[in-house]
């Protein structure tokens, strides 16, 4: 009679626990497990050596014999901890212990360990090892090794299927081309994709939708949409991931039309794309305008039983958001809620930012914000809905507010809040490197800078005439969504100006004017900075082309922009210069199409503003018929007068 062994119940799952007498009674006296659960109970293991000692330990149980479904547990858990010597014992241990050798699904196991390990090598030798057993590798062998060696080397793969597979008489089947078209498109090998696909038709195999697939999507990703497309009308039976692949590629070359042409035949396919792709079809067409047309789309998906998520319901929101329709936004807030799909902190975060960025709309954004805060998930521990706040309050020249702000966010995020009232104390004091030494400091630890911070570092940095630094930030917080105030634009120009950057400061203004300083709300201030450091340059003509743009733009002139092109004229003898402010003036006059008794005000501001000029006669008549400006110079050093008398007496003047 054997001897009687405690088990030991640490490795016992739950499943064996509960077998009657399991904790008290010796093996001998239990009733036997089965397979499966001595399966699962070597899987559960958490090491080699413990899988190894629950195989041995059920092989004492009496009535219980070890089957290749216990083998093959013991042996995947080995490879996951590279004990393959211990694998090979155990193969060959198989038809003694079990009087059968080791099956297909075994060997596949051990092929796909040996290929998580890169043991390159042995897995192309793994026909070798089912050889050893008077076996003939099958199949579903081959294409599990194919598999492997696709994904570490296409051309190591291809000499397998050629000296192995077809060398042993093994045609492949549409598993195999898939497994090597895998391979081809991984690899960018659109070409030898197309010639594997010829040959699969030659031999008399049908390609699958998956083969066709994997094509697809590589054209796509190499931007030859058109022959993608083509590619298709030979499918018999495309599928839903066909039409996904083809509309996310027209969608990102922004080609909307033949996105939603492939939509509609994909519903009259019977498809419903899946909801990434669905996604990425309102994003297009809420990109340009057609929020109408996306909630169509939405709408129609979910009546033929496609899920659509939150990411989906936020594009939408967004869309209507852009377009300055934030009721409806915060319709389909209440809408998705009642669908069952609930909202989340980038949804709330959405109609907070929108409403903080409309002039004088912080206190709806406050609204959406309790909303956020009264909801199951709150905000999730994010600081970008508060953020968002802080940079209504910015935008509307709140300065003191969004600092006060930002002091009741403490409670709610103490780290980054004391974070920043370090760096703001730092700029305040003069000491700019701590502050951007503690500001990097809070991007390392994956902190989110808020645009006070950003706006103060900035200002510091002008002060100390760090004009390169200062636009570099301004990059960077114009990179996170928070665009500069005239203020701290105009702070950044100034500067380069001041440090004869004028080429750099121009730049700016062209993209600030392109869009990339979109909230900095520009006007003379922008222009007056550049003007003037042209002028003192003596690039009168540059500058006054720069005032043709200006005005272009609808932008007027302040008095130290006419200052600066008056002062910089008195110091000129071209008569060209004079005729071009002579031009200019009257683009200034024509452009606003102002009444003549506009301009006759117009130009006696100019007039008093030339007063101040410092040498020169200038002596200014307008022709009522045709609005020309003529000017008549006299150098009179260190005396002004310009005519300020009616402009209707020609003679006089």
């Amino acid at each position: 009679m054997p001897s009687k062994i405690t088990i030991p119940t640490a490795i016992i799952p739950l499943s064996l626990r509960s077998l009657p007498g399991l904790q008290s009674k010796p093996i001998s006296s239990l009733p036997s497990p089965t397979h499966e659960h001595i399966a699962r109970l070597i899987i559960d293991q958490k090491s080699a050596s413990h899988a190894l000692q629950t195989f041995r330990w059920a092989t004492k149980i009496s009535n219980f014999t070890h089957s290749r479904s216990t083998y093959r547990a013991l042996i995947h858990k080995l490879c996951a901890f590279r004990r393959f010597d211990t694998v090979k014992e155990l193969l060959d241990e198989m038809p003694h212990s079990i009087q059968s050798p080791p099956d297909e699904s075994i060997f596949i196991t051990v092929i796909r360990g040996l290929g998580r390990a890169r043991m390159i090598n042995d897995v192309v030798k793994a026909t070798d090892l089912v050889s050893r057993f008077n076996m003939t590798p099958s199949l579903k062998i081959f294409n599990s090794i194919l598999d492997v060696l696709v994904k570490e080397d296409i051309d190591l793969a291809r000499a397998f299927y050629r000296k192995k597979m077809m060398a042993s008489g093994v045609q492949g089947d549409d598993y195999t081309y898939a497994i090597l078209m895998k391979g081809l498109c991984l690899t960018n090998r659109v070409g030898d994709g197309f010639k594997l696909l010829h040959v699969m038709k030659s031999r008399g195999v049908k390609p699958n939708s998956v083969i066709y697939n994997t094509l697809i999507h590589s054209l796509c990703k190499n931007g030859k949409v058109g022959r993608a497309r083509s590619l298709m009308s030979d499918m018999e039976e495309p599928n839903d991931v066909t039409f996904s692949i083809l509309i996310c590629a027209y969608c990102k070359e922004e080609n909307l039309v033949n996105a939603l042409v492939l939509l509609e035949k994909s519903f009259s396919f019977g498809f419903v794309p899946d909801v990434v792709t669905i996604t990425k079809v309102l994003e297009l067409l809420c990109s340009v305008g057609r929020v109408t047309d996306a909630v169509e789309i939405l709408e129609r998906v979910e009546s033929k039983g496609g899920v659509i998520d939150v990411v989906a319901y936020n594009t939408l929101i967004k869309g209507f958001c852009r377009l300055g329709k934030l009721k409806v936004g915060c319709r389909f807030l209440k809408e998705m809620e009642r669908k069952g799909c609930l909202p989340n902190v980038d949804t709330y975060n959405i109609l907070i930012s929108s409403y903080c960025e409309t002039g004088g709309r912080i206190d709806d954004g406050l609204k959406i914000l309790q909303l956020m805060e009264d909801s199951k998930e709150g905000s999730k521990g994010r600081i970008s809905p508060y953020n968002s706040v802080l940079y209504g309050l910015y935008r509307e020249n709140q300065q003191d507010e969004a600092l006060e702000y930002l002091k009741q966010m403490e409670k709610l995020f103490p780290r980054a809040v004391d974070r920043s009232l370090k760096i703001l104390g730092f700029c305040v004091d003069g000491n700019v490197e701590d502050a951007k030494r503690c500001f990097d400091q809070m991007i390392e630890e994956g902190g989110v800078p808020n645009v006070v911070i950003y706006d103060c570092l900035i200002h510091a940095y002008c002060q100390e005439e760090r004009v390169r630094e200062a636009s570099e930030l301004m990059k960077e917080m114009t990179g996170h969504g928070y665009l500069p105030i005239a203020a701290t634009f105009n702070a950044v120009l100034s500067g380069l100006c001041r440090q004869d950057n004028v080429g750099t400061a121009l730049k700016l203004v062209e993209e600030d004017m392109r869009g990339i300083g979109r909230g900095s709300l520009p006007g003379s201030g922008h222009y007056s900075p550049l003007i003037k450091a042209l002028c003192e340059k003596g690039g009168f003509q540059s500058a006054s082309m720069l005032l043709v743009q200006m005005v272009g733009k609808g932008i007027l002139p302040d008095y130290l922009t006419w200052n600066s092109l008056l002062i910089c004229l008195s110091q000129q003898t071209t008569w060209l210069l004079l005729l071009l402010l002579n031009e200019m003036v009257s683009f200034v006059m024509a452009v606003h199409e102002l009444s003549a008794k506009e301009k006759r005000c117009k130009l006696r501001s100019l007039n008093h503003l030339a007063h101040g000029a410092g040498s020169v006669w200038l002596g200014l008549r307008i022709h009522d018929t045709t609005h020309t400006f003529i000017i008549h110079r006299r150098v009179e050093v260190g005396h002004v007068f310009c005519s300020s008398s009616s402009l209707k007496d020609d003679a006089d003047t």
